[in-house]
C-alpha cells in the first residue's frame, strides 16, 4: 500500500466555485462522470463501541476504516476500500464486489468470505467476526475531481454531503438521505513526493485552513 500526503480544507460554495475555475486552467478534469463530476455512495463499517468514529474525532495517528463505496447509481461497480492513516499519511487498499456478494454481507451471510481469494475481503470478514465489525451509515455526495500528473496530484471538491440516518439499504438507489446539517464544501489534495507550486498557489484561499473534517462523522451525527 503507497502512504500519500494528503490536505483537507472546509471551504464555502463560492470557494468551490473560484477554485473549479482556477483548477480548469492547469489540471485535467478526471475521466470518471461527467466532466469530472460524479455521485459518490459510501458505506462505513464500525464497531458497537463506535472505534473507527472516536479514533477519527480524538486524532489516532495510525487508523484504520473500512467502506463499500460505488459511483453514480452504478451497483455493477462496488468497492471494497480500507483506508488507512499513518502518521498524517494515507494509504488505501481496494477489492472489487459483486452486488449479490455485498447484499449477502448486508443479511449476514458471511460463509463465502474466507474462500473468496481476495486478501481485503478476507481481512474485512476477520474484522467483522473477531473485531464486531457492522455496516453503520451510507454517506452519499457529489465530487468535482481535477488531477496534475507532476507529484501524482488528486485535487478534490466535495459538496452536497447527505446521510442514510440509520439506513443501510446501500444498494436501493431511491434509499432516502437528508441533507446532513451544514455541512461545508470539502477540499482535498492528495500527493506523492511533492505538491507542485502551481497547485498550492491555486488552493491557497484567505482564511481557510487545514481541516480534520470527516464526512463519515458528519453523517454519523444522526444515527
Amino acid at each position: 500500500m503507497k502512504l500519500r500526503h494528503e490536505w483537507k480544507h472546509e471551504i464555502t460554495p463560492m470557494d468551490r466555485r473560484v477554485l473549479s475555475a482556477r483548477l480548469s486552467a492547469v489540471a485535467q478534469r478526471d475521466s470518471h462522470g461527467q466532466n469530472g463530476r460524479y455521485n459518490i455512495r459510501s458505506l462505513y463499517f464500525d464497531d458497537s463501541r463506535d472505534t473507527a468514529l472516536l479514533e477519527k474525532i480524538n486524532g489516532v495517528n495510525r487508523r484504520d476504516k473500512f467502506r463499500l463505496r460505488y459511483y453514480d447509481g452504478d451497483t455493477s461497480y462496488i468497492c471494497l476500500e480500507k483506508k488507512s492513516k499513518y502518521n498524517g499519511l494515507c494509504g488505501k487498499r481496494a477489492a472489487l464486489l459483486g452486488a449479490k456478494e455485498v447484499q449477502r454481507i448486508l443479511d449476514g451471510g458471511w460463509n463465502w468470505m474466507p474462500a473468496c481469494g481476495r486478501p481485503l475481503v478476507q481481512e474485512l470478514y476477520s474484522r467483522m467476526q473477531g473485531g464486531g465489525l457492522r455496516p453503520k451509515t451510507i454517506v452519499d455526495y457529489t465530487r468535482d475531481a481535477f488531477l496534475f500528473p507532476a507529484g501524482n496530484v488528486r485535487v478534490t471538491l466535495d459538496f452536497h454531503l447527505r446521510t442514510g440516518l440509520h439506513s443501510t439499504d446501500f444498494l436501493n438507489p431511491a434509499c432516502v438521505t437528508v441533507p446532513a446539517g451544514d455541512a461545508p464544501v470539502i477540499l482535498e489534495v492528495k500527493w506523492d513526493e511533492f505538491l507542485p507550486d502551481i497547485i498550492r498557489e491555486i488552493i491557497q484561499l484567505p482564511g481557510r485552513h487545514t481541516s480534520s473534517f470527516s464526512k463519515y462523522a458528519a453523517c454519523r451525527i444522526y444515527g
